[in-house]
């Protein structure tokens, strides 16, 4: 009896440790991203929210009593896997969410498998300027974290109450809108393992606020004397108000992407100076590159129907420049 409460309070404390380091990671990833003298902000918000979400999984695993130590079964005997100098090796954060079954939603665990796979492509070489092309899938992570914390530990551990949004020194103009709203150009790495990634999720799953977490943002005043002012409201995109938001305001909307069908994208070659460009050599372009496969994200069925994105019109447009003498 006393060894079994012994053993008890060892779990709590390592659990209790575990759950501090989560938290701490954190909090220190969203104070990185919000460091106006941080440029390095993204690869760093990264790294310190999977050890956060690591973290927390490990903790929550050990007050479940879920063995996250790589091991091996020899009958009776559970054979640890461990470092060359001799540490247990413990599960790292995807596989964790590919335990059945997994302790976090789908579509929170999209988000996370898409950090992951940028980390994967980041680690090793030097990226620039690619922090707003994540931002929404940042607010995403943080709040899902907030609220798997809750879920799994209680409100006591929540780290919400600790932040708040950063402040700006200027307001939202239309030229900053404009910005905003004009990716910078990613690396090719990047970009491509993005459309492999998004190509793979259903428009419910793409769409969600727990995989990316797109914002109406509205100008927002006391109506009365006495009352605090709240510089941002969230406003759904359907409601009464996003649909007749008048022009003063700054509004950043969630866009679907576009989808293309197989005609419109022949009729824009021939507008772009490609008119021998017909539907026969699109199917066989398709078809040699393979395009139709899920895996490479270049476009979606949508009631039986083929659509094709963007980035598949980019390949396109490519393919006809290199062969202009024929398509011309």
């Amino acid at each position: 009896m006393a060894a079994k409460k012994k053993r008890k309070r060892r779990v709590h404390s390592v659990s209790e440790e575990l759950i501090h380091k989560s938290r701490e990671a954190a909090l220190a990833a969203v104070q990185i991203f919000n460091n106006p003298q941080i440029n390095f902000k993204s690869e760093m918000f990264i790294v310190l929210m999977n050890i956060a979400w690591t973290y927390m999984l490990h903790a929550h695993f050990r007050k479940i009593g879920i063995e996250y130590r790589y091991f091996e079964q020899k009958g009776k005997t559970r054979r640890f896997h461990r470092t060359t100098k001799g540490a247990f090796k413990f599960w790292e954060l995807e596989r964790c969410l590919n335990e059945k079954p997994c302790p976090v939603d789908q579509d929170a665990a999209n988000n996370l498998r898409f950090l992951i796979g940028i980390r994967h492509e980041i680690e090793h070489q030097m990226t620039t300027k690619i922090d707003a092309s994540f931002s929404a899938k940042f607010q995403s992570c943080c709040l899902n974290y907030n609220e798997h914390i809750r879920k799994f530990f209680g409100n006591e551990y929540a780290i919400d109450k600790h932040l708040a949004f950063s402040l700006q020194f200027s307001s939202i103009t239309k030229d900053h809108l404009a910005q905003l709203q004009t990716q910078p150009t990613l690396p090719a790495h990047i970009k491509s393992f993005i459309e492999g990634f998004e190509g793979k999720l259903t428009d419910e799953e793409f769409n969600s606020p727990r995989f990316a977490y797109r914002v109406l943002f509205v100008a927002k005043t006391a109506n009365h004397k006495g009352q605090a002012d709240e510089v941002i409201e969230f406003v759904k995109a359907d409601s009464e108000l996003a649909k007749n938001v008048n022009e003063k305001y700054a509004v950043i909307k969630e866009i679907e992407r576009p989808k293309l069908r197989p005609k419109t994208v022949v009729e824009i070659m021939k507008k772009e100076g490609f008119p021998k460009f017909s539907m026969h050599y699109h199917t066989v372009l398709w078809q040699e590159k393979d395009a139709k496969n899920p895996s490479k994200g270049l476009g979606t069925t949508v009631e039986g129907s083929w659509f094709w994105y963007e980035p598949w019109l980019d390949q396109v447009r490519e393919h006809c420049k290199t062969n202009a003498q024929q398509f011309k």
